[in-house]
């Protein structure tokens, strides 16, 4: 399958795209932490790194990071069309993401259903080091 992995930003011309992507996170459990457009834009623009996967011109991927492309990164979100899954678009998206600063180490949330065992075949390790702070309801 032929895929385009590409950075994303909010104030590119082609809108369809945000939107595209916007509309991808909302069909897939994002919809209670982006309940907007504009919401959706703020988050583009207060991140390091946003890229979409592309086929055939439709967005099936996108992957949202904050980095200081020296030392440190964290994946906040990373979500795939259901009809492209387990086609390596996740795992290009992710690549995308550690390339943007090779150097950096990356940590993340892998919270959903299957989001470990995906994470470890990248590199990725259980980590004791990590704490968390839950924003308030």
């Amino acid at each position: 399958m032929q895929t385009e992995i590409r950075s994303l930003t909010a104030d590119e011309c082609d809108a369809a795209y945000r939107q595209a992507a916007y509309a991808l996170l909302q069909d897939n459990g994002w919809s209670q932490r982006i309940t907007s457009l504009e919401q959706f834009d703020a988050l583009v623009n207060a991140s390091s790194c946003n890229f979409i996967a592309l086929h055939e011109g439709q967005v099936i991927g996108y992957i949202r990071a904050i980095t200081d492309g020296l030392s440190n990164g964290s994946i906040s979100m990373l979500v795939v069309d259901s009809a492209y899954r387990k086609q390596g678009v996740g795992r290009d998206l992710v690549q995308a993401v550690i390339n943007s600063a090779p150097g950096a180490t990356w940590v993340l949330c892998a919270g959903h259903e299957g989001s470990a065992n995906f994470f470890e075949k990248l590199g990725f390790e259980v980590s004791s080091m990590a704490m968390e702070r839950n924003r308030k309801s």
